[in-house]
């Protein structure tokens, strides 16, 4: 039976020392079939403080990589209903620069180059041990930041384009000019592209003092975003009522 899908920060008593650009953990996927082990795993990688998510069949694994957006895979190469050099491949189509750390039980040197070539970015040869794993995979973190820092200081949803450091904004190519707190809500967006913000993480994100209880500014700057960027366009600010707002690529 594939493992069912799970999550949870990191443990308690332990600070994280990677987190995303909104200061929240980083995302780690787990995929393997074998429940115990997926388990233990898991809880190796939440006491590190990270947000981790569990699949037990490849399915299921790009389903929760196109919803979740890791920061990172951990990915076994036998699965029950694909093996993971196919997965890396479509998961590749979604997510092109999402390190991803092989678990294998094949030791051979053949194996082992196959799973680079495919877009494999580290492996592990099973048995493996938990420290060694939380190794690896941070240092895969670590460069995945260091080589972000080092590109273009620009955010991509669909065709809207946002650079942090001119203040400059796009949509198919035509500037966009916004305050600078429609700026500061549309970064907030756009680096948790399809995740869904509730209006609370908005105010204390991009406003950084208690509003009161005025929550009706977010929706009142979610508006003014809403008629430069998607006028006359395929929408991409997104309302989940009850929950928040998200943006996604506009079909």
């Amino acid at each position: 039976m594939p493992a069912s899908a799970s999550s949870s920060r990191g443990a308690p008593g332990k600070q994280p020392e990677l987190l995303r650009a909104d200061g929240s953990p980083v995302r780690v996927l787990v995929v393997d079939d074998e429940s115990s082990l997926a388990d233990l795993l898991s809880l190796a990688l939440r006491y590190e403080g990270w947000d981790i998510r569990s699949e037990g069949d490849g399915a299921g694994a790009l389903r929760c990589a196109r919803s979740w957006r890791p920061d990172a895979v951990l990915l076994d190469v036998m699965l029950p209903d694909m093996d993971g050099l196919t997965v890396l491949g479509r998961l590749r189509r979604e997510l092109p620069d999402v390190p991803v750390l092989f678990l294998t039980a094949k030791d051979a040197v053949e194996d082992r180059i196959a799973g680079l070539t495919a877009g494999g970015d580290d492996y592990v040869t099973k048995p493996f041990s938990l420290e060694e794993v939380v190794a690896r995979l941070r240092g895969l973190l670590r460069r995945a930041g260091a080589a972000a820092a080092r590109s273009e200081s620009r955010l991509a949803v669909g065709d809207l384009v946002l650079d942090e450091d001119s203040h400059e904004v796009w949509r198919d190519g035509q500037e966009i000019h916004l305050t600078a707190t429609e700026f500061e809500l549309l970064r907030y967006l756009m680096r948790n592209p399809r995740r869904v913000l509730s209006k609370t993480q908005i105010l204390d994100r991009v406003w950084s003092y208690d509003f009161g209880g005025q929550a009706n500014v977010v929706e009142l700057y979610i508006s003014y975003l809403r008629r430069k960027i998607d006028a006359g366009r395929a929408p991409m600010i997104h309302t989940r009522r009850g929950a928040g707002y998200l943006i996604k690529p506009g079909v």
